[in-house]
């Protein structure tokens, strides 16, 4: 390991060099091919530098264990057991570090909330979990834009797409994919009874141009006048979009907008993140078909949190995690939860890799 870490800060230092070079804004392809690379090293360079300062100061703090004052022994034993400490969480910082990235964590999301079984009360809670992400994004100023709404006839979502863009998007939500479970009692309950119900969330890295190709002859775009609740039109001009993938057969419509164009584009947008996700799906296939994950899936088929009203209570079912803090997550604040599936996912990634070293 601390082989691999020597080789990327003498590379961090090469890329300095090369970034203080005269005439390197001439070139901006280079310049922010550069600028890319070294703002990825940084962190573990910076993680690798404290590291070895601290190993210093563990070497210069042993002689202060033999010195013949008493006093000096005991304060050099307890700035001892602190290095020793801080050391250890360094080393596992950096073992961190290493893993292999998710090429899509600096990728921008699109986030697909759809009301499943439970009807109204469904799509009820489709529109608190928009709500939830929306100000999740909002707290860690992430920029949010609504591409397609499907609305119930009481306030809810049947289907609601959104985009979410900003410093890496996706690695702070991709673990939100699959069935979250609502429990409470519906307000149109007269008996109190509490209900279950389902919505899915899918989480798909924004796929660029450069990502997936689709040629035009494969789409089939249809477009027609927007329309309400009832079919009432609330658009004299043919501006909703329907984008049909033929190949696969995947749909996408958006109405949103006034403009036909602006509707195409962002049909467009959601198109190429489904491909991208399918195609990431196969890959993930045939690498491994038993291995369970959530990293850059967005599996449905498996529920992976319960929302209990009744309890004040939101359970992780994936890392067996419960917070009594129901109100305060559907705000926004899902910090709590998000860090500790990272932590968790990083747990696996690490115990994997040294499976496999160890085979």
């Amino acid at each position: 390991m601390f082989a691999k870490l020597e080789s990327l800060e003498a590379k961090y230092q090469e890329l300095e060099r090369e970034l203080s070079s005269p005439g390197i804004f001439d070139d901006q392809h280079r310049y922010r091919q550069l600028t890319k690379k070294h703002a990825e090293l940084g962190e573990i360079v910076a993680a690798f530098r404290d590291f070895k300062i601290t190993a210093a100061a563990m070497e210069s703090n042993k002689e202060l264990l033999a010195d013949f004052d008493p006093e000096i022994r005991e304060l050099a034993c307890l700035e001892a057991q602190t290095l020793e400490e801080r050391l250890d969480g360094l080393e596992k910082q950096l073992q961190v570090l290493l893993l292999p990235r998710d090429p899509m964590d600096e990728k921008n999301v699109i986030l697909e909330i759809r009301a499943g079984t439970g009807g109204e009360e469904a799509a009820l809670f489709a529109a608190d979990l928009f709500r939830m992400y929306m100000r999740y994004a909002e707290r860690h100023g992430l920029r949010s834009e609504l591409i397609q709404a499907s609305e119930s006839g009481t306030g809810g979502f049947k289907e609601v797409i959104a985009s979410i863009s900003g410093d890496r998007a996706y690695s702070r939500l991709k673990h939100e994919s699959g069935v979250h479970r609502v429990q409470r009692v519906p307000a149109t309950e007269s008996q109190g009874r509490i209900h279950t119900s389902a919505v899915t969330v899918a989480v798909l890295p924004e796929a660029e141009e450069v990502d997936v190709h689709i040629d035009p002859g494969e789409v089939r775009i249809d477009v027609y006048r927007s329309s309400g609740p009832g079919g009432q039109s609330v658009n004299t001009t043919d501006s909703a979009v329907r984008v049909t993938h033929l190949p696969t057969g995947i749909v996408v419509i958006c109405q949103d907008e006034k403009s036909q164009h602006k509707n195409r584009a962002k049909a467009m947008k959601v198109l190429r993140s489904r491909l991208l996700k399918q195609k990431q799906d196969e890959q993930k296939q045939s690498y491994d078909q038993n291995r369970k994950s959530q990293v850059g899936s967005g599996d449905r088929s498996e529920r992976i949190r319960t929302y209990n009203f009744p309890q004040g209570r939101i359970t992780d079912h994936r890392i067996n995690l419960t917070l009594y803090r129901l109100e305060s997550v559907l705000e926004g604040e899902m910090d709590e939860l998000v860090d500790a599936l990272v932590q968790h996912y990083q747990t696996e990634a690490l115990q994997a890799e040294s499976a496999e070293a160890d085979y």
